[in-house]
């Protein structure tokens, strides 16, 4: 049964509102902050052009030196963190599909459990197993060899306990992906290359990862943008020590807001990582298909 172009406009009209109310009239009224004097109390103090813009770009001021800070620390944790993330989960994915197909149900939801649990709760928890004193993880490896490590409060320890558990916590919802795409690659092929000689690499390389390459861009991709939005990690677990070293951007951006009331720095802030990001993401979504 086909629907009529009239109940199609219908349907589609709760998302379009859903659309331009969470995000066409957030970014454009965050933009127009940008270029205001604007604070949560006294609400709009005056256009000042690109001003917030100028200052958070000119290091050696207050809202530079904050701005890069919080730039380079949440840049760092994109590099050390979407690499791990996205093979680890292909790994895991790969392990599970490889298992018999009554215990796959088991496993999936084992390795998906994490993703459903609080970032306050993950949070809690790893700071408990990564506390220099009296934390399990020093208490197992006190027992096994004598050692003993300030976890968060020394670099780049602090970020490996940081990227740790985010790694526990969101590698879940990638493999979940990873698995659906495994499922759709065609069972022939695998039996076809096994026929003419091919190994577990080959038949990987040429059959596995050419059929999931799509979701590997895409899950590449979100990994991307989800590292760049690091803030209840380092929040709960660091609080952005040692030394402000782990303060993320959005971290920057709160402080510049609660802490500051200064909406259109933070507001600029906001607009200047979001051009970054979509930067990054552009050249990452080119690169990974300029040969199609």
């Amino acid at each position: 049964m086909r629907i009529s172009r009239t109940w199609s406009t219908v349907l589609f009209l709760p998302f379009l509102i859903c659309f331009l109310l969470f995000l066409v009239i957030p970014l454009a009224f965050g933009i127009y902050i940008s270029f205001h004097q604007w604070s949560i109390f006294a609400g709009n103090g005056g256009f000042v052009g690109f001003d917030n813009y100028i200052s958070i770009l000119t290091p050696g001021t207050v809202f530079g030196d904050a701005f890069y800070n919080g730039l380079k620390n949440t840049l760092i944790f994109v590099a050390i963190s979407v690499i791990p993330l996205v093979l680890i989960s292909l790994a895991l994915a790969l392990l599970v599909n490889s298992i018999p197909k009554k215990f796959k149900v088991f496993y999936r939801t084992v390795f998906f459990i994490s993703y459903a649990v609080s970032v306050t709760a993950v949070s809690a928890i790893f700071k408990w197993l990564f506390t220099g004193n009296g934390g399990y993880v020093n208490n197992v490896l006190n027992n096994v060899g004598g050692w003993s490590f300030n976890w968060l409060n020394d670099q780049p320890l602090a970020w490996i306990a940081i990227l740790i558990a985010t790694v526990w916590w969101t590698i879940g919802f990638n493999m979940i992906l990873f698995i659906n795409a495994l499922d759709e690659v065609d069972e022939n092929l695998y039996e076809a290359a096994s026929l003419d000689g091919a190994g577990a690499w080959q038949q990987f390389r040429h059959i596995t990862f050419p059929s999931i390459k799509g979701v590997f861009v895409f899950l590449t991709i979100i990994t991307v943008i989800a590292s760049f939005n690091l803030y209840g990690q380092t929040l709960l677990i660091t609080a952005g020590g040692p030394g402000q070293s782990t303060q993320s951007l959005i971290m920057v951006i709160q402080q510049m807001v609660f802490s500051q009331n200064n909406l259109g720095i933070a507001s600029a802030m906001a607009m200047a990582m979001g051009t970054v990001m979509v930067a990054i993401v552009a050249a990452q979504y080119f690169y990974s298909f300029r040969k199609q």
